[in-house]
């Protein structure tokens, strides 16, 4: 009988152990082990992209204590935020192995998936399982769905996390930031983002893109009336500052005027943010709105109304330098007679 029975187990145990054999054991682990709560003290950060607006949503995070490994392209830009305790690293690969959670924020859709798909130096070869890869960057919906899907396959997370508020917003930790991806990941990263500002829950994969490119349809053409109303109260003969401290305050109002009046009327194009990457927001709307069956004319007039200041080699100014366009039309320069090229 004991016989008969150890012959019988080892005949039968085999089959029993063998639907685990090829289980790494890495994955069966990331899923049952808790994620420790983001904390200072627990939570690795690392940032991607230090220009205009990064630098400054980097520095919030290493003034609250977080340890903060960076990459950025030109290495000199990075300097005020190792001055302040950061760490640079060499590549995207070797920021993400550093890290537990990567925050990146750079110019278009193809640096994007450079950085993050990179078989060779992108963030997703370098990430630990239940490690997490947050693009703030204003990109196309259907690549952060991608990059969603890569991440869970190999056992990581990713939030599509895009902001607005300029470079005021990045500067003063008061960014609205639109996030799609895991509705738990996102509360879980709620410590993060409270540096930076104040996160609102969009929806799937790509709903944090899609709500940014609608903010952005809603600024371009916003905009657009700003600074023909300026043009207007200039050729009326209205004193133009004094004018839009009247408008501010009533149905006119808005953020853009608040930002931007101002700038528009001292000549300060300094980028807030850059024509160029506004120019590629708003072909992705256009891309978008085409693949809807979606006609909004007003969005399609901004667009090229701002890639005629790329034409015109203003593309590295500001959103604000919109007046240029509308002043080269009509011949006029805002606040002095004469021509817009006087």
């Amino acid at each position: 009988m004991r016989t008969l029975l150890s012959t019988f187990l080892r005949r039968r145990l085999p089959t029993i152990a063998i639907p685990f054999a090829h289980v790494p054991r890495a994955a069966m682990s990331a899923e049952a082990r808790p994620l420790p709560p983001i904390a200072p003290a627990t939570t690795r950060v690392g940032w991607i992209g230090t220009g205009v607006m990064g630098r400054s949503m980097a520095a919030h995070l290493i003034s609250a204590g977080y340890s903060v490994t960076l990459f950025n392209r030109t290495p000199s830009k990075a300097a005020p935020l190792l001055d302040m305790g950061a760490r640079l690293a060499e590549s995207p690969l070797a920021v993400a192995r550093a890290s537990d959670v990567v925050f990146l924020i750079v110019g278009y859709p193809s640096d994007v998936r450079r950085v993050v798909l990179d078989p060779e130096s992108g963030v997703l070869r370098g990430l630990s399982p239940g490690s997490v890869v947050v693009d703030m960057t204003t990109s196309d919906p259907a690549l952060a769905e991608e990059i969603a899907a890569a991440a869970g396959s190999a056992s990581c997370g990713a939030v599509d996390a895009p902001v607005s508020g300029g470079d005021r917003g990045a500067r003063s930790g008061t960014l609205s930031i639109f996030a799609g991806g895991d509705a738990s990941t996102v509360e879980r990263l709620s410590p993060l983002f409270r540096c930076l500002g104040t996160v609102r829950y969009m929806g799937a994969p790509g709903a944090g893109q899609r709500a940014k490119l609608g903010n952005q349809i809603a600024i371009a053409t916003t905009m657009v009336g700003l600074v023909e109303g300026m043009m207007y109260a200039h050729k009326a003969g209205l004193d133009v500052a004094r004018w839009l401290e009247a408008i501010s305050t009533g149905a006119a109002g808005s953020k853009s005027l608040d930002l931007y009046g101002k700038r528009i009327l001292e000549r300060d194009m300094e980028p807030g943010f850059y024509v160029h990457h506004f120019v590629k927001d708003l072909g992705i709307c256009l891309k978008e709105c085409q693949s809807m069956g979606l006609a909004l004319p007003g969005l399609a007039l901004a667009q090229q109304l701002y890639l005629s200041l790329v034409a015109h080699g203003e593309g590295n100014l500001g959103t604000q330098a919109l007046i240029l366009a509308i002043e080269r039309l009509n011949n006029t320069r805002l606040g002095g007679g004469g021509s817009a090229s006087s």
